[in-house]
């Protein structure tokens, strides 16, 4: 029997990580200090208690935010990457290389939950590009993150 892998890592690359074992407890958190920390809505995280977690490329900076938690981020590009507490350690969902693998099954932390929250699926939709007329620029972007794969260095070489 083979375990499953998972990878992931920060938007510029500097912080890479790998994750042996099924992953089974992934949240959304609605507390005021999640959506402090990933300057959104909401935190979706993922635990790897249980799972044998390796950091494939650099490591986190971190942040105490509470005399419990510690928070960490890539330090070159602000990623939030961890939520490390007495009871073990989450993944930001994200961060992930494919997130759809590992969707929310519990929210925590609802007392803190925005109004609108439950809405959102209300709003209108457009993909990208088609917002073209308001943001022309977006026909020509060009990323500088790290795909979601693996890479032997980064960023690559392009000469």
């Amino acid at each position: 029997m083979t375990d499953t892998i998972h990878t992931g890592g920060c938007q510029c690359g500097a912080v890479r990580f790998r994750v042996r074992g099924a992953l089974k407890d992934a949240s959304i958190c609605h507390c005021r200090m999640c959506q402090k920390a990933f300057g959104s809505y909401f935190a979706p995280l993922v635990s790897v208690r249980g799972t044998d977690f390796e950091w494939t490329r650099g490591a986190p900076k971190k942040f105490r935010s509470s005399n419990f938690v510690l928070r960490g981020f890539c330090g070159d590009c602000g990623t939030p990457l961890t939520y490390e507490a007495p009871d073990g350690m989450a993944i930001a969902a994200g961060a992930f290389d494919d997130p759809a693998a590992v969707p929310p099954a519990i929210q925590y932390g609802v007392e803190a939950k925005l109004g609108f929250f439950d809405h959102l699926h209300e709003l209108p939709e457009l993909s990208t590009l088609d917002d073209l007329d308001n943001a022309p620029f977006l026909e020509e972007i060009v990323s500088f993150q790290h795909p979601d794969h693996d890479t032997e260095t980064w960023p690559e070489d392009k000469r």
